[in-house]
């Protein structure tokens, strides 16, 4: 499990400030579905917590079932702080007082125990065998995917589908592992036939970003949402009148003060951190839902583009197996 100096992790340079949640962004916190895991919306609001309460948050990430079953003085003792901040705790997470906050940690524990009967950590170390490696990595991008989908909030998505369905031009920025999640929106939305760009140069963001205007859309990947360019890039669409999207592990970062919408991943990196694993898959979770809510707006055009697309690029694919045999028809590039 990760320790509080060194979260949170992935993709982005530099560190998540500390800043109070805006008005929009506490309506998304109470608009999430009801069962999504405790343990994501504590890890995702962790950065912006005082570091006493961060002490409380790493008592229960570490071991979210002994917690259900403590008492809110010895959870104070283990995190070497009072009883009043493990009540400010639980409200800053959202779940009301301690009593709520043991409930929703033993019905979280109770479906993960449901969910998989392996007891398979983040952390990757030097005497795991290949076996191994795949176990945890697998079972950390499953938990990703999984995880997402529970806290995604469906309201926020919608509005972000309808205003990318109708936008005159959608461009998409992100840096290092994010680069290629926003590049990914763009190829999908560009075999639609929307008119999208995506660009990762911190200089071509900023132009871009100053000829957008209302109409347009503009979507900032980055996993801890601290990263300056991605940040910047938004902010100066927003001046110039787009509308501004963020997709993010962390709703209180500073990406999300310059985001009108704002799309949330849940993602827990294995021990190799800065190769971007988990978190690029939750962050392409979100990609997709998003792609296809576009893609139905526009059913018969989105199809009729695909196949125009497949068709196009189908002289440079081999027409039959290696064995001989005849390739079925595809249905996707």
């Amino acid at each position: 499990m990760p320790t509080v100096s060194n979260f949170p992790t992935a993709d982005d340079a530099g560190s998540v400030i500390s800043s109070a949640p805006s008005e929009h962004l506490a309506g998304q916190a109470t608009a999430r579905d009801a069962d999504a895991s405790p343990l994501v919306r504590i890890r995702s609001l962790l950065p912006g917590l005082a570091r006493a309460e961060q002490r409380v948050a790493k008592v229960v990430l570490e071991d979210p079932a002994a917690v259900a079953r403590r008492s809110i003085t010895e959870v104070a003792l283990a995190a070497n702080t009072s009883e009043t901040t493990v009540t400010r705790f639980c409200k800053a997470v959202g779940v009301g007082g301690y009593p709520q906050l043991r409930i929703a940690l033993a019905a979280d524990t109770a479906r993960t125990e449901a969910r998989t009967s392996r007891n398979l950590g983040g952390e990757i170390g030097p005497g795991d065998d290949l076996a191994s490696v795949i176990g945890k990595v697998s079972f950390a991008d499953a938990r990703a995917v999984e995880e997402t989908a529970d806290q995604l909030d469906v309201a926020q998505l919608q509005s972000v589908i309808d205003l990318v369905a109708e936008a005159g031009r959608v461009d998409v920025y992100g840096v290092g592992a994010s680069a290629f999640v926003a590049a990914d929106l763009q190829q999908k939305l560009h075999r639609i036939g929307r008119v999208s760009f995506s660009w990762s140069d911190t200089h071509i963001m900023l132009t871009s970003a100053a000829v957008l205007k209302p109409g347009d859309v503009a979507v900032g990947v980055s996993h801890t949402g601290a990263t300056t360019d991605t940040v910047e890039a938004l902010r100066v669409a927003r001046e110039h009148g787009a509308v501004t999207v963020a997709v993010t592990n962390f709703p209180r970062s500073p990406i999300t003060e310059v985001a009108d919408h704002v799309l949330t991943t849940a993602a827990r990196e294995t021990t190799f951190r800065s190769g971007a694993t988990a978190s690029r898959i939750a962050q392409l979770t979100v990609i997709d839902c998003l792609f296809i809510g576009v893609a139905q707006r526009h059913m018969e055009a989105s199809v009729s583009a695909l196949d125009a697309t497949r068709d196009a690029v189908g002289s440079h694919r081999l027409g039959v197996r290696p064995d001989g045999r005849r390739r079925p028809r595809e249905t996707g590039k």
